[in-house]
């Protein structure tokens, strides 16, 4: 008997589980029928995973007495906004929760418990766990090692089913793994390739989210361009190349501003304010960027100062690869005490939160403060800043960008176009290119988030955290 015939026999007694059970899309029956041993569904968003996932669990904990059930996640906050809350107003009366446990406990003695793995530890502790099924939501959230390890776990002596279920969306630390094995479908030794089922859903086909929720299509169809792709259209093969794509320095529009993030320099307002952005580079070159921001909100980046000086593409050789701390925050200062841009203004800084760390003497935040810099630390949450640096560089339909870089800031420039995709990480950016001018730039934008400029009626979106998380979150209150 299938597990969806099985689930019939309990609606009667419990109605309550109809609505998990008989309202799929026709993606979610396919995910539903699924009975190979690797079975991965989505690669978009919204498509309909954790309702999947949920469903399927219920379903086989109903058919097989005594099956043991695991569902993973990231955090434990997404575990319950995801999954735990919504199971434990539809198993009411069906199965008991079992806090300290974190399990459900049906009354046949099959279990869903639930995990969540948030690093390398996490993964290892579980080794020698035994589940008859798991189900690894956001898998691509997780590295390569951490999902094999949570795949030797799908094991036991008994008659139940042995299947791993992925829930996934392209990018992540995961994503070259899933693509390979579901999407690109190129198996190595003692993988079979009859055990890998890849279904693809998209926003569009999840009918209840389309109905409920419809500016959650509009929010995906505002994303950077890459984003876009993946995200909204399942499109794995996006995150290769350019990481700042939207980047355009037009010489023809410095004076117009229009297609164009490069502009000649201008004398601010003095009614504008000014920031200073700044990125300590241990071993490697510091940057720090000066903005200032008119009235529409835009970002001009008017100032840098970059440890390793440039002429004509060459390091000056009595430079070195950075300055002492020190010389590094007393230029600053000197910086600040004497160019117009900045003489007499009040100045906001922002910086890596990692200059407050202490590592057998003072830290590099106190350095400054004794030079009479001094910082707020960053957001350094890095996909969520890397897309306010994208909504920034994006153009408007009239050709306006919400960033632009005078043509004085070289570095800034230089550097920007040399930045790539992360392979391993495709949503985030390689982090062995020069980004030292990107990061300082990343936590200016995460301290003056904007919305991308084609407008969305998600007006209260909190554009600080992963918002399409917490759209979704929002969605389900």
């Amino acid at each position: 008997m299938s597990e969806i015939l099985a689930a019939e026999k309990i609606l009667a007694e419990k109605p309550n589980v109809r609505e998990i059970l008989f309202e799929p899309n026709r993606k979610q029956w396919l995910f539903l029928r699924a009975k190979a041993r690797y079975v991965a569904f989505g690669g978009a968003r919204g498509g309909g995973k954790s309702w999947a996932i949920d469903t399927k669990a219920v379903l086989l904990a109903n058919r097989w007495a005594g099956i043991k059930i695991l569902i993973v996640r990231r955090t434990l906050v997404e575990l319950r906004n995801n999954h735990i809350d919504r199971l434990k107003q539809m198993l009411r009366g069906l199965a008991k929760w079992n806090q300290q446990e974190r399990k459900f406990i049906f009354g046949n003695g099959s279990t869903i418990c639930f995990e969540y793995f948030d690093s390398e530890k996490d993964a290892f502790k579980y080794q020698g766990v035994e589940y008859d099924v798991i189900f690894i939501d956001e898998a691509t959230q997780f590295p390569e090692e951490w999902l094999k390890i949570m795949a030797t776990c799908c094991r036991g002596v008994n008659p139940f089913p042995k299947r791993v279920y992925f829930t996934c969306n392209p990018g992540g630390p995961g994503h070259a793994y899933i693509k390979r094995l579901f999407i690109d479908k190129v198996y190595r030794d003692n993988e079979n390739p009859e055990d890998y089922v890849f279904i693809q859903s998209l926003v569009t086909e999840n009918k209840a989210l389309m109905q409920y929720s419809p500016d959650y299509i509009k929010f995906l169809e505002a994303l950077p361009p890459k984003l876009k792709k993946g995200w909204l259209y399942g499109d794995w093969d996006i995150f290769s190349g350019m990481y700042f794509e939207d980047w355009r320095n037009n010489t023809e529009g410095y004076d117009t501003r229009r297609w164009t993030h490069v502009i000649n320099p201008f004398t601010p307002p003095r009614s504008w304010p000014i920031y200073r952005s700044h990125d300590w580079g241990s071993n490697k070159p510091s940057s720090t960027g000066w903005w200032t921001c008119d009235e529409n909100g835009v970002l001009y980046r008017i100032l840098e100062l970059y440890t390793v000086q440039y002429s004509g593409g060459e390091p000056i050789p009595d430079e070195g690869t950075k300055w002492p701390a020190e010389r590094l925050y007393r230029e600053i200062a000197r910086i600040e005490n004497e160019h117009p841009y900045l003489a007499g203004k009040k100045i906001t800084g922002i910086a890596d939160p990692a200059i407050w760390q202490e590592d057998g003497g003072i830290s590099l935040a106190e350095t400054a403060s004794k030079c009479g810099v001094y910082f707020y630390p960053g957001d350094n949450h890095r996909i969520p800043g890397w897309m306010q640096v994208k909504y920034r560089l994006m153009f408007d339909e009239d050709g306006f960008p919400q960033m632009y870089i005078f043509n004085t800031c070289k570095n800034f420039i230089r550097t920007i176009t040399t930045l790539e995709y992360d392979e391993h990480a495709p949503e985030d950016l390689n982090t062995k290119g020069e980004d030292h001018a990107a990061d300082e730039t990343r936590y200016m934008c995460m301290w003056r988030p904007c919305k991308p400029p084609i407008e969305t009626t998600a007006a209260d979106v909190d554009w600080t955290g992963d918002p399409l998380e917490q759209m979704a979150r929002r969605q389900r209150q």
